[in-house]
């Protein structure tokens, strides 16, 4: 997927795919996304951890699969005919790494105003501040901007070049 526009996290705007999890709207910074596929069979991998417990085949590669759900504490859910595979580049212990992300459904690219992003409240929230980047608000909703990075180093992460060919 390509950024049309030069902004980013640091800019006024921000590009962004949206999606949803659990009825609650999160967002992808749209240059992370590499593709967003229909739900592909899985393969679970025996004693991994739920949050990244299958791997999927991407174009010749097997890549992990994670669901977010898990990490925001959610209860996992069957697929839908909504549900789709986001798949993101996301860089770990310094490797470009693509994973999987579980959804519900995908929304639209759209771009959120960055000075409309907050960080995520000290007190009263149900998700660690630390896996939220930042809430936008955006009409009467919130969008929730998932700190990958903070949740993949938390939770026991796929190691760099876990990707792999499958001949």
């Amino acid at each position: 997927m390509q950024q049309t526009t030069d902004a980013g996290p640091a800019g006024d705007e921000m590009e962004v795919l949206t999606f949803n999890l659990h009825g609650e709207t999160f967002a992808l910074e749209a240059m992370r996304v590499q593709e967003i596929l229909d739900m592909l069979p899985e393969t679970r991998v025996p004693g991994a951890e739920r949050f990244v417990g299958s791997v999927i085949n991407f174009r010749g590669r097997v890549i992990p699969l994670a669901d977010l759900r898990l990490a925001f504490g959610m209860d996992a859910t069957e697929a839908t005919i909504d549900s789709r595979i986001v798949v993101i580049e996301l860089d770990l212990k310094g490797e470009t790494t693509l994973i999987g992300l579980r959804t519900d459904k995908v929304n639209e690219v759209t771009t959120l105003a960055m000075k409309a992003s907050e960080p995520p409240p000290s007190v009263g929230m149900r998700w660690r501040p630390d896996y939220i980047e930042g809430l936008f608000k955006r009409g009467g909703e919130f969008i929730i901007l998932p700190n990958l990075q903070a949740i993949f180093d938390h939770h026991d992460a796929p190691a760099p070049g876990a990707a792999r060919t499958v001949n």
